[in-house]
């Protein structure tokens, strides 16, 4: 056997103990605050056909309606108790700060915050109509992992105009900053972390729970729509949480990737002991409620027609309700919520929440944007020197007390 050099051994020892130490670390600044935990997420990606095979075990669990129900009930478990959810923590007072609103052509934005725990402040934007003919549908707006400064989570140009076009068709619409992203990283949360699966989930849950405290609110009409990471966060909201009645995950549902993000597959949702599921499964707990999913060419959504997309549409057949399911697929187009796969949801959106499309057509009967306004960063927050961040506020991960 050919002998390696005492170097290269120093040098294999060493890239192994540094994987291992990064595996599951904590990393601190100087004063003992925490930066940041790197943590392994077993199960995130497969091989495509890895995926099929998943899909093809899946399906044994069930071969009718009442065995499907008896799955979803055990896949809603697993994700709760995956995320250290099982069972709900306590709901506490919400606590909300609203800062002045601002109206432009058929709609208003204001910036809001919510506790989701006692000191946990979530930052959004909140786009209502400007009629009173309520009351309106309800609309969640997670964003995604979009980090770059310019153009950055909610602040996006084009989560604003979704937001405010879905306002003008009538509904009210929050749009929510993901833990460590926007204001709450501002003020010191971290993504990068443990339990960030666990707080954003809650966040979400809180967030319907925010809406419906608004009284001009048709709790029959709650939807959830974003796209990526929002995607993911559109479908496990539906899974867990029964008062969404419409979702649209866009560019997320996959049968080989569950996400390779902490907020998305950083617990154990997917796989715990001889539990198995996927984002398929997961997606399919929508059923029997209207739902689109958005795919693409360009990314791990490529196979949703023939693959994830029929899955999930088995699953509505055994409800009778195969019409309530639909895929829009944009072959030629990557990972975003562009124009064009917002002009597909919003002829869905009205359609199932009672919104008036014509309100946002121009004369030629196309989808118009233009007469959106595109705030500022600054204009959407909503702490500031003339509204400072209450000091009890929790302001990093490690901190949380959950009862």
């Amino acid at each position: 056997m050919k002998k390696i050099p005492c170097t290269k051994w120093r040098y294999y020892i060493a890239v192994t103990l540094i994987i291992m130490l990064t595996q599951n670390i904590y990393l601190y600044g100087q004063q003992g605050e925490l930066k940041e935990i790197i943590q392994p997420r077993e199960h995130y990606q497969k091989s495509e056909d890895e995926a099929k095979q998943q899909l093809l075990r899946l399906r044994e669990n069930y071969s009718n309606l009442n065995e499907w129900k008896q799955r979803a009930e055990t896949v809603r478990e697993a994700i709760l108790k995956g995320t250290e959810l099982y069972p709900l923590p306590a709901k506490y007072p919400l606590n909300v700060i609203r800062t002045e609103k601002r109206v432009y052509n058929g709609y208003s934005v204001e910036n809001i915050a919510f506790e989701s725990l006692p000191g946990v402040f979530v930052t959004g934007s909140l786009y209502q109509p400007v009629s009173d003919n309520g009351p309106f549908a309800g609309i969640l707006c997670p964003h995604g992992h979009w980090s770059n400064p310019d153009d950055y989570g909610r602040f996006r140009s084009d989560m604003q105009k979704r937001c405010a076009t879905l306002a003008r068709m009538g509904a009210v619409v929050f749009a929510y900053d993901m833990v460590g992203y926007g204001e709450m990283k501002d003020y010191g949360w971290i993504h990068r972390y443990e339990t960030t699966q666990k707080l954003q989930l809650w966040n979400s849950i809180r967030g319907v729970d925010f809406l419906l405290s608004l009284d001009n609110i048709d709790p029959k009409r709650i939807a959830i729509t974003g796209a990526s990471g929002g995607g993911t966060q559109t479908f496990l909201l539906t899974a867990v949480d029964t008062r969404i009645a419409v979702s649209v995950p866009v560019v997320q549902v996959s049968a080989h990737f569950n996400g390779g993000c902490v907020c998305e597959s950083g617990m154990p949702i997917h796989k715990r002991g001889d539990f198995e599921t996927n984002n398929v499964e997961i997606a399919a707990l929508a059923a029997p409620r209207p739902m689109m999913i958005i795919s693409d060419g360009e990314d791990w959504t490529k196979n949703c027609p023939n693959l994830e997309f029929p899955y999930i549409q088995d699953i509505y057949r055994m409800y009778g309700k195969v019409e309530n399911v639909e895929n829009v697929h944009f072959k030629n187009e990557g990972h975003d919520y562009g124009f064009s796969k917002r002009k597909a949801v919003y002829p869905f959106l009205a359609k199932h929440l009672g919104l008036d499309l014509n309100a946002v057509l121009n004369n030629d009967g196309e989808v118009d944007e233009s007469n959106i306004t595109i705030e500022s960063y600054g204009q959407l927050k909503v702490f500031s020197k003339k509204n400072p961040l209450p000091d009890y506020a929790i302001k990093r991960n490690d901190m949380v007390k959950w009862e």
